[in-house]
């Protein structure tokens, strides 16, 4: 039986954090499957940086099918969780599913990738307190005020979680959670 990974995600996600991910853990041997709100074809998003914006801009992106809604997944299936960022974790925040899952991962210290604007997800259910994450540097006052330690960098493990600032960093986060899932969770 192939380990499986979990993707939470929904529409406006960032592509490049949602498909990079998506395929790197296929890759490496593993089942990938994607969770959303419900089941259907996702709308992803583009941010880029353009000069003279103070802020990234967004474009249209990718279209993917999720596997499964949020109120089917059973985590206890899944070895690891991966929370992209792009603008759906500011709505993915509230939705009690989604509570439900990220808690069993972190009580189970299971292996988290969270990148970008993922720790939206993760920080109010006190997931992040007292531990370090990256995130894209806008939300460095937001993972300070919720009791974590904001960290400017690639990559940045705390036991099993490991967090990035933005898509330009996927060759280190993904580097660093292949090393603990491969240990954690090695596939057969």
């Amino acid at each position: 039986m192939t380990a499986k990974v979990l993707i939470v995600t929904g529409d406006a996600a960032e592509s490049l954090e949602v498909l990079y991910p998506y395929q790197r853990l296929r890759e490496e041997g593993y089942e990938v499957v994607v969770a959303a709100p419900s089941r259907k074809t996702l709308q992803f998003v583009v941010h880029d940086f353009v000069p003279g914006f103070d802020t990234y801009t967004e474009k249209a992106g990718y279209t993917w099918p999720a596997d499964v809604a949020f109120e089917d997944v059973d985590p206890a299936e899944y070895v690891a969780l991966v929370i992209p960022g792009g603008r759906a974790p500011e709505y993915l925040r509230n939705d009690p599913q989604v509570k439900r899952i990220v808690a069993h991962f972190f009580e189970g210290d299971k292996p988290v990738a969270q990148i970008c604007h993922g720790p939206l997800i993760t920080l109010p259910g006190g997931a992040l307190t007292g531990r370090r994450t990256a995130a894209y540097p806008a939300l460095e006052l937001d993972v300070t005020g919720a009791g974590a330690v904001y960290e400017d960098a690639e990559a940045v493990v705390d036991g099993q979680l490991v967090s990035a600032r933005a898509w330009p960093d996927h060759p280190g986060w993904m580097r660093e959670f292949v090393r603990i899932l491969r240990d954690k969770a090695p596939v057969e």
